[in-house]
């Protein structure tokens, strides 16, 4: 009775988790989409130059995030029917899921830990190209893709040293009251990052320990399904005719 009362225990909670899960992969298919159709990321795409290695990391992140959607969704199904037919085939390719998807976690964690500027600086040279464009009277339609920019993060500029406002921000700026907008569109473009990235952080963390405690659950259950076929096996007996 105390092992089937654990293992009754184990399919509710399994269960439960599959539609937490569920709820991650719903959380990240907004995210992904936040980060690919987004105002100021789209924004930053459209004006880098092929040079500049920030399509690369935006693309990465788009598809990245959607196979990932994906295989928690996949997982979550696999783990819940697995559950309910007491299959130890879909409960193994349920463990296979969140394994995938926990080392994939993990190297997206220890990506973003040791390579945390990348990405930032990439933005910022975005910015730094156009605004120069800009200033050296290279192209007109730069200056308007400068101005949207400004428009986009509400910010004015580079911040001079001097403090003076040069004809760039005069002609590119966001015609509104001077609290609205900020003086250093680099701050601005780091601070949203910044912000951005704490969030992912946070998902990453969650799903992770789901990851975790999704394999401890279904590793748990296929050998408590094994077991309980071995012993159904045992309990059968043949009689032959003499």
């Amino acid at each position: 009775m105390g092992q089937r009362h654990w293992v009754r225990t184990t399919k509710c909670q399994l269960i439960v988790t599959s539609l937490f899960v569920m709820l991650l992969g719903l959380a990240v298919t907004i995210l992904t989409i936040i980060t690919r159709y987004g105002a100021h990321f789209s924004v930053i795409s459209g004006v880098s130059s092929e040079a500049n290695p920030y399509r690369i990391f935006h693309n990465v992140a788009f598809y990245s995030g959607i196979c990932l959607t994906m295989i928690l969704v996949l997982a979550a199904l696999l783990s819940t029917v697995a559950t309910v037919r007491e299959s130890v085939c879909l409960m193994a390719m349920g463990f296979f899921c969140f394994a995938i998807v926990f080392c994939a976690l993990i190297q997206a964690a220890f990506w973003r830990y040791t390579n945390n500027s990348e990405v930032e600086d990439a933005m910022m040279d975005v910015y730094d190209s156009v605004y120069e464009e800009v200033r050296r009277n290279l192209s007109s339609f730069r200056r308007q893709e400068l101005a949207t920019i400004h428009e986009t993060f509400l910010c004015c500029g580079k911040q001079s040293p001097f403090g003076e406002t040069g004809g760039i921000e005069k002609e590119t700026c966001p015609s509104e009251p001077m609290g609205t907008a900020r003086a250093d569109c680099l701050q601005e473009i780091q601070d949203f990052l910044k912000k951005h990235m704490d969030f992912v952080s946070v998902l990453l963390i969650i799903t992770i320990c789901f990851m975790v405690y999704g394999m401890i659950l279904t590793s748990f259950l296929w050998f408590s399904i094994c077991f309980s076929n071995n012993l159904d096996r045992k309990g059968k007996y043949i009689f032959r005719e003499t």
